[in-house]
């Protein structure tokens, strides 16, 4: 199927989630703002949107989000200060999450689920397909996931979801989906979602991550879908209605992911992925990596 719409330039990134898992730190801070390394979270998402060539970024939100949008903003009294000072470089930090993408604010009204938030973005996307960003996953900027993901969707047509292969004892914690081969070693054809299933109902070990290229007619799917799990509008529910009738949107295809992902929103992993890509920066990596060894050989 060949899609002749024009180039995805439209990315939605949920955030107006209560970030309850990293309490008391997200009480009056959000999640998205917490700090990897030396720049919030949700700005690697929102780099990543832009380097996949998405320019128009839509970010869902909910109270107390205020920050998100002050971080995207210009902070003209800072950047005088800096600019006085002749301290270049960390004015041009300052200047540079402004400058990322044209960005839009939606509040979502109260926490009914994923697939509500996505909703949400209707009136902003219209009847072009998007893509959506979670911004719990940071995929490494040397692993173009996304970008793979927009050229799959514009080949096939459809909507195109990330997976990933996890340990069976996982997969209680994603969405999961049965597939067939197609011809592309990375890409998959899906037949069927389960939401969180137990390790006995999963129909693979394939989980969904946080990237999705959808079909707009996942909008009509999400306004008639019940709540499901956890009494929210699941998206994996409307996926699955798109996966089993490819008349409704097209087909659903998953491009399985191999390569660098560093899950925020769990605690541990949060601390995992500040550590390796602190090892890896330039300015930070040498004497942080001495350190990291001196510490494990002497205080572990």
């Amino acid at each position: 199927m060949t899609q002749s719409s024009p180039r995805i330039s439209k990315a939605v990134i949920p955030a107006a989630g209560l970030g309850t898992r990293f309490l008391p730190a997200t009480k009056a801070t959000p999640k998205e703002m917490l700090p990897v390394v030396d720049k919030p979270a949700i700005q690697y998402v929102v780099e990543e949107a832009v380097a996949a060539g998405l320019s128009d970024v839509l970010m869902i939100t909910g109270r107390n989000k205020r920050p998100l949008e002050d971080h995207f903003d210009r902070n003209y009294e800072l950047e005088e200060v800096l600019a006085r000072k002749g301290d270049d470089e960390r004015l041009s930090k300052v200047q540079e999450p402004s400058d990322l993408a044209t960005m839009h604010y939606v509040r979502q009204g109260a926490p009914r689920g994923l697939g509500h938030a996505v909703l949400c973005a209707a009136p902003h996307v219209g009847d072009q397909p998007f893509a959506v960003l979670l911004g719990d996953d940071l995929i490494d900027p040397r692993d173009p996931l996304l970008s793979r993901m927009v050229d799959i969707q514009e080949r096939e047509g459809g909507s195109v979801i990330a997976l990933m292969e996890v340990e069976p004892s996982q997969v209680h914690l994603y969405g999961c989906a049965a597939v067939e081969a197609t011809i592309d070693s990375d890409v998959v054809k899906v037949t069927d979602l389960v939401e969180k299933p137990s390790p006995e109902e999963a129909p693979s070990n394939y989980a969904i991550i946080g990237r999705y290229v959808l079909d707009p007619a996942v909008f009509e799917i999400l306004r008639e879908t019940e709540p499901g799990r956890g009494g929210e509008i699941q998206l994996t529910d409307a996926l699955q209605k798109l996966a089993k009738d490819e008349s409704i949107g097209g087909p659903v295809h998953g491009v399985v992911f191999k390569g660098r992902r560093y899950d925020t929103g769990d605690r541990g992993d949060y601390l995992r992925a500040i550590v390796r890509l602190a090892c890896e920066r330039e300015d930070l990596g040498p004497d942080f990596r001495a350190w990291l060894r001196r510490y494990v050989s002497e205080e572990m």
